[in-house]
C-alpha cells in the first residue's frame, strides 16, 4: 500500500495557551479518528474503473473499441488487480457477452463486434468491474447506457411516446406509434395487432389501422394491477406474407414531481443562520425546474428561492425556536406542493464549507447558545479525506459562537473531500462535501499540422502533455469522429473527469455529469457546489468507520489468470504430489502442476484465448484411472438492472437517425437471408403436462417464460433470477414474491424436465437447450407443495433431443467422461484486434469505394515519455464537416487528464 501523508495541523485562533493541557487526550481522540482510516485505507483499498469508447452509440455491425482505466488512491494506476472484466447486459436483463481482458500498469484495451443476430437495436448496459470490486457491491462498479441501432433490412422506423393517467383504482395509458418505412414514408392504412405484456401475463391487447400519417393510436386500460414494468408488442402487416414485429417499453412514471431539502452539515439549527439545498425531480428521475417561498407557521413569507440547474438550488434560513417552516413550491409544469422543513433541533453544531476560492476551502463551525454554553471550552476537530485516506486533520477550542478556518486544497488530491467535525468525545457531527477540481496547470492537449483538410488527407497530429512547462509522462486513449455523423450532447457525456472524480463516489443517479466540466465557469462551479449539497457520499461514512465492523473480504485482488481444483480418489479422499497436465486444444500451450498435501492445485499465470477448449489430464499418476478432478467456481457478479435506466433512448430510429443513415449506406452490402417458414403439422412442445408427478398443474393458473427469451443469455441460471417474475431469489432458492414479502421463507420446488432439482442443477443447464420455462406462484391442489414442502412451482422444459440412430455399449462408453481427464472451456483472456484505418497513398480517384467511417481514428496506446510529445498520423474519411478528436488518460502521478479538439474536412 502506498504511503500518503497527511497533515496535522493546529487551528489556533488566539486559543495556542490553552491548547497544552489537553494535548494528551487530544491526540488520543485524534489518533483513533486517524488509525481507524488508515486501517480501512489499508485493509479495503478501493479500486475504480473506467471506460473510455471511440464513441458515444452504434449500429449493429459495428464494432466497439474501448480502453478501460484501473486506478486507485490519488487515481494512481491500480496495483491490485490485473484482470479487469466488461460485461454487456441487455435490455431484457440478460447477459449477453463478458469480456476479460489483462491488466497491464492500469489499462487494458479491448472490442466487442456488434454481430448481427447476436445484437439487436436496443439499449445495453455496459459495467465494468475487477473481482476485488465484487467485495464492496456494483454501486462501485462502471456503468454506461450505449443505445444501439439497426441499419441492415430495416423495414420499420418507428417513433413512440406514451401518457398515463393513474388514480388509486386505475391506470389508463394512452399510446401513440408512428410507422415509416425504410425511405422515411409514413405507413398509412396498415393493419396493426397488439398487446401488451408486464410479468409476462398479456394484460391488454387490441387491434388497429393506421392513419394518413402513419400514426397508430393505443388505449390501454390493465385489468389488472397496474403496469410498472411492461412491453408493446405491434405486428404490422405489410403484406400477406410479411408481418413486422416491434417492442417498445412501457415504465410509467408517476404522475407527481418531488424535491427534497438538504441542510448544509446535516441538520437545522436553532439560531443558525443555514443554507439549504434543494433538488426536485419529476416521475422519470430527472430535474424540474421550480420556484417557491419559505413561511413560518405564523404565515409569514421569510425567503424566496428558485432552482439554477436541472431542479437544484439553494437559500439561507435562520430557525427560531417553536417555529414550523413550510415550502411552497411551484414545478415548472404549473404544479404545486407544500413540504414541511426538516424540524430544527434546539442544541447543535454544525459544519459550514465556502468553494469560491480556486485556493483554499473557506470553513465556519457553527453552535448555537445551547450548545455552546454546554461544551463552551471543550475541543472539536476537523478532519478533510478523499476515499477513505485523510489528508488533512486539525483541532481547535469551541471558544465563541463562530470559528473560521481555511484549509489549502493543495492538501487534497483532485475530486470529492469529504471535511468531517467530530466532536471532543470523537463522534461526528457535521458532514460537508466539496469539490476539488483538478489543477489548471496539468494538461493534455492536441494538435494538427493543418486547421482543414481535404477528405482522405493526411493528418498529423502532435499529442503534448504536461504539467505547467514541465513534461510529463501519462497514458492515453484518442478517438477522432466525424461530428456530422456522430452528433454528441457534450454535457450528458460519460468522461474520465465526470467518472473517476465525481459520480463514482456520489450516491444516486447524477444528470449529465460533464455539465460541470465542459468548460466550468463561475456558474458551473456554483452548480456543482450545490450537487455535493443534495447528494450523499457513498464510499465512507465515519460513523461506520468509528463504530460498526466491516463484513469479512470474501475475494482477494485477482493477479493473473489462474485455474486451481482438487484432485481426490474414488474414495473422496485428497491425493498428495499429484501430477496434472493443462493443455489448449488446437495449440502447443501446456502447463503442468502438483498437488499441495491437501490435494489441491494450481496452475496460474495462464494466458488462455477465450472459448478455447481446456483439457486437464491426471491418468498419467499411479492409479491414474481411479482419480477425479474437482475444479473450483468462478465467482461472478448477478446479473442485474440498469442502474442508469433513465438514460436509455426510447426512440432510437429518430435520436440516432444521422448516425443510422450513414450506418445503413456503409453497410448496404450486408442483407439478411429472409426465414422461409414451411409449416406442416405443429409438434407438441414440452410442458409439465408430460409428466404425471405435474399433470395437476394442468388447472392452476401459471405464467410460461419462452426459451427464446433466453436466447444470447451465457448463464442460463443467472438470467432465470431476473426473468422469473413473480419470484425473489435469495441465497440459491427462489420464492414466492408476495409471500416472501410477507415473511413466509418457504422456497419454490425446482424441476427440470419433470424431475425434481435445485439451483446447482440449473447452473448446468444450457439455455440454447431451454424450451420454455412455467412458473406457479400457487399450488391450490397441494399436489406438488404437500409432497416436497415448497411453495410454489418453476418447471423448467428442456427442448427434445432428436431421435438419433442405435449405437452399442462400446460406443456409448467412449460418449462417457473420464473422471481423470476434464474437458472445458473457461472464461479465457479476449481476442485482440487492431483498429482498421485506411492508408490513401496514391490519389483519391484511384480508390472505388466510399470510405463512410464514423470513427475515423482510434488509439488506446497513446504513452507519452519524459519528453511529453507524441506524434501520431491517420487518413480522413470522406465525410465533409468538423472532425472531433478527444483524448483521455493518466499520468503516471495519478493526474487525471481529458481534452478536445476539432478541425474542418471540406
Amino acid at each position: 500500500m502506498r504511503f500518503v501523508k497527511f497533515v496535522i495541523a493546529l487551528i489556533l485562533f488566539s486559543t495556542a495557551l490553552q491548547l497544552s493541557s489537553y494535548a494528551q487526550q487530544d491526540s488520543i481522540v485524534l489518533d483513533n479518528i486517524m488509525n481507524k482510516s488508515k486501517k480501512l485505507a489499508e485493509e479495503r483499498p478501493t479500486e475504480r474503473v473506467y471506460v473510455h469508447f471511440d464513441k458515444p452509440y452504434y449500429s449493429v455491425a459495428d464494432t466497439i473499441w474501448f480502453k478501460t482505466y484501473l486506478t486507485m488512491e490519488q487515481n494512481l494506476p491500480s496495483i491490485l488487480s490485473k484482470i479487469v472484466y466488461v460485461d454487456v447486459i441487455n435490455s431484457r436483463d440478460s447477459l449477453v457477452q463478458t469480456i476479460k481482458l489483462p491488466v497491464v500498469k492500469g489499462v487494458a484495451a479491448g472490442n466487442i463486434p456488434l454481430t448481427p443476430g447476436t445484437y439487436k437495436q436496443g439499449n445495453y448496459y455496459i459495467k465494468a468491474y475487477t473481482l476485488w470490486m465484487l467485495n464492496f457491491g456494483e454501486d462501485f462498479f462502471f456503468s454506461k447506457t450505449i443505445p444501439v441501432g439497426e441499419a441492415i433490412d430495416k423495414q420499420l422506423i418507428t417513433h413512440f411516446s406514451y401518457k398515463t393517467t393513474q388514480t388509486d383504482k386505475n391506470q389508463n395509458i394512452e399510446a401513440i406509434v408512428q410507422f415509416k418505412n425504410s425511405e422515411n414514408i409514413a405507413q398509412a392504412n396498415k393493419t396493426v395487432n397488439w398487446k401488451v405484456t408486464s410479468n409476462f401475463d398479456v394484460v391488454s391487447k387490441g387491434k388497429g389501422t393506421t392513419d394518413q400519417n402513419g400514426i397508430l393510436r393505443i388505449k390501454i386500460d390493465s385489468r389488472k394491477e397496474p403496469i410498472t414494468s411492461g412491453e408493446l408488442i405491434t405486428d404490422m402487416t405489410l403484406s400477406e406474407t410479411n408481418i413486422v414485429t416491434s417492442n417498445f417499453k412501457l415504465k410509467p412514471a408517476k404522475s407527481d414531481n418531488d424535491v427534497q431539502f438538504f441542510p448544509e452539515g446535516g441538520d437545522l439549527i436553532n439560531g443558525v443562520a443555514t443554507r439549504i439545498a434543494f433538488k426536485a425531480i419529476n416521475g422519470s428521475g430527472l430535474g424540474v425546474e421550480l420556484k417557491g417561498t419559505i413561511t413560518d407557521n405564523g404565515g409569514n413569507t421569510l425567503t424566496n428561492f428558485t432552482s439554477s440547474h436541472l431542479g437544484m438550488g439553494s437559500f439561507y434560513l435562520n430557525p427560531e425556536n417553536n417555529k414550523v417552516y413550510t415550502a411552497n413550491v411551484t414545478f415548472k409544469d404549473g404544479t404545486t406542493k407544500s413540504i414541511e422543513l426538516p424540524k430544527p433541533v434546539a442544541s447543535g453544531i454544525t459544519l459550514q464549507v465556502s468553494n469560491t476560492d480556486p485556493l483554499a476551502l473557506g470553513i465556519k463551525i457553527f453552535a448555537n447558545e445551547t450548545y455552546f454554553e454546554a461544551n463552551k471550552g471543550k475541543m472539536v476537530f476537523i478532519v478533510g479525506s478523499n476515499g477513505g485516506i485523510v489528508y488533512y486533520a486539525a483541532k481547535t477550542k469551541l471558544n465563541s459562537l463562530v470559528t473560521n478556518a481555511k484549509i489549502p486544497k493543495d492538501k487534497f488530491p483532485a475530486g470529492i473531500t469529504q471535511i468531517t467535525l467530530f466532536s471532543e468525545a470523537g463522534d461526528p457531527v457535521s458532514e460537508r462535501l466539496a469539490f476539488n477540481y483538478p489543477k489548471s496547470t496539468i494538461s493534455v492537449s492536441l494538435k494538427t499540422d493543418l486547421a482543414a483538410y481535404k477528405p482522405r488527407q493526411k493528418v498529423k497530429m502532435t499529442v503534448t502533455a504536461k504539467n505547467g512547462a514541465v513534461p510529463i509522462e501519462g497514458n492515453y486513449s484518442i478517438s477522432v469522429t466525424d461530428d456530422q455523423k456522430v452528433p454528441v450532447n457534450e454535457d450528458n457525456e460519460i468522461t474520465i473527469l465526470s467518472s473517476l472524480l465525481l459520480t463514482s463516489d456520489l450516491k444516486g443517479y447524477i444528470e449529465k455529469p460533464n455539465y460541470y466540466f465542459n468548460k466550468p465557469d463561475e456558474k458551473k462551479i456554483s452548480d456543482l457546489d450545490v450537487l455535493m449539497l443534495t447528494q450523499g457520499y457513498r464510499r465512507f461514512n465515519f460513523k461506520d468507520i468509528m463504530t460498526a465492523p466491516f463484513p469479512p473480504l470474501t475475494l482477494l485482488p485477482e493477479q493473473d489468470m489462474r485455474i486451481t481444483g482438487t484432485l481426490r480418489d474414488r474414495t473422496g479422499m485428497p491425493v498428495r504430489k499429484g501430477a496434472l497436465r493443462l493443455t489448449v486444444t488446437g495449440s502447443k500451450y501446456s502447463a503442468e502442476a502438483l498437488t499441495n498435501n491437501t490435494g489441491v492445485f494450481a496452475f496460474p499465470n495462464l494466458n488462455i484465448p477465450d472459448s478455447s477448449e481446456v483439457v486437464i489430464n491426471a491418468k498419467y499418476n499411479a492409479n491414474g484411472s481411479s482419480l477425479m478432478i474437482l475444479l473450483d467456481g468462478q465467482m461472478a457478479p448477478p446479473v442485474s438492472k440498469n442502474p442508469k435506466q433513465i438514460d436509455e433512448i426510447v426512440n432510437i430510429d429518430s435520436a440516432l437517425a444521422p448516425y443510422l443513415n450513414n450506418s445503413k449506406k456503409q453497410y448496404s452490402y450486408l442483407r439478411t437471408l429472409k426465414e422461409v417458414k414451411i409449416e406442416g403439422a405443429k409438434a407438441k412442445r414440452p410442458s409439465h403436462a408430460d409428466y404425471p408427478s405435474l399433470s395437476g398443474l394442468s388447472n392452476i393458473t401459471g405464467t410460461t417464460i419462452d426459451g427464446d427469451r433466453f436466447q444470447g443469455c451465457n448463464t442460463f441460471a443467472l438470467c432465470l433470477q431476473t426473468q422469473a417474475m413473480g419470484l425473489t431469489f435469495f441465497e440459491n432458492n427462489f420464492y414466492v414474491t408476495r409471500d416472501y414479502n410477507q415473511g413466509n421463507k418457504t422456497p419454490v420446488q425446482i424441476f427440470i424436465n419433470g424431475t425434481p432439482s435445485d439451483y446447482f442443477a440449473l447452473t448446468a443447464v444450457q439455455s440454447s437447450e431451454v424450451e420454455s420455462v412455467e412458473i406457479f406462484p400457487r399450488d391450490e391442489l397441494g399436489t406438488v407443495n404437500r409432497l416436497y414442502g415448497t411453495n410454489g412451482v418453476l418447471v423448467v422444459n428442456m427442448k427434445k433431443a432428436p431421435k438419433g440412430t442405435k449405437m452399442s455399449l462400446a460406443e456409448f462408453k467412449k460418449l462417457m467422461p473420464e473422471a481423470n481427464l476434464l474437458k472445458f472451456s473457461p472464461k479465457g483472456f479476449s481476442t485482440q484486434r487492431e483498429f482498421y484505418s485506411p492508408k490513401y497513398v496514391n490519389a483519391a480517384s484511384t480508390y472505388n469505394f466510399n470510405d463512410l467511417r464514423s470513427t475515423i481514428y482510434w488509439n488506446p496506446k497513446v504513452v507519452t515519455d519524459t519528453t511529453g510529445v507524441l506524434s501520431l498520423d491517420y487518413y480522413n474519411g470522406d465525410g465533409n464537416g468538423t472532425y472531433r478528436a478527444v483524448i483521455e488518460g493518466v499520468d503516471k502521478d495519478g493526474n487525471i487528464s481529458r481534452s478536445v479538439y476539432r478541425y474542418t474536412v471540406k
